[in-house]
């Protein structure tokens, strides 16, 4: 029995965002700011710093990440022509619905697609998940371990410069003699 390949057009929003959160910070900033956010390419090469072919590796690798883990059928190029093909492919499928690519890519296509299609809706999801952490009682509970963390410090720092031992008394300079009167 095959486990089963969830549908990509059947993902929810929720899902999507889910799944964006499970992925490394970098990786999925790169897929919020180029699909979700619908922002171009070469503006997003700009607030990476980059030229738009080395946001082209970085969008390929971020939509394989993300296609893994919603459990596609997604494989990275397994050669340096393969993924320079494919990551200019990936660029031209995400700017237009009817832009070919190989049947490898294709799960990773659809994927960047749908995010890009319920991108407002997938940003709400994130920004209702982002909120959600922040008024959970873990992360109350984490914030004031944290200030305990510091007032600590604070404390331990205080504690061991006020009980340091005195300075020693600086010795006396002592004269050189000159050679004439030894």
């Amino acid at each position: 029995m095959t486990a089963s390949v969830p549908d990509v057009a059947r993902l929810s929003p929720e899902a999507l965002s889910d799944a964006l959160r499970a992925l490394e910070p970098r990786t999925a900033a790169v897929l919020v700011r180029r699909l979700v956010e619908r922002r171009p390419q070469a503006e997003c090469a700009t607030w990476y710093g980059i030229s738009s072919d080395a946001f082209s590796v970085l969008l390929l690798r971020s939509a394989v990440a993300l296609a893994q883990q919603l459990g596609q059928p997604a494989r990275p190029p397994e050669s340096p022509e393969e993924a320079t093909a494919w990551e200019r492919m990936l660029a031209m499928a995400v700017e237009k619905d009817t832009a070919p690519v190989p049947v490898p890519l294709a799960p990773v296509a659809w994927l960047c697609r749908r995010v890009q299609a319920l991108g407002p809706e997938v940003e709400a999801a994130l920004e209702k998940a982002a909120q959600a952490d922040a008024d959970s009682p873990g992360r109350a509970r984490e914030e004031w371990l944290r200030r305990l963390a510091v007032a600590a410090l604070l404390a331990l720092t205080a504690w061991l410069y006020w009980s340091r031992p005195p300075e020693p008394e600086p010795r006396p300079e002592r004269r050189m003699r000159s050679p004439e009167r030894r």
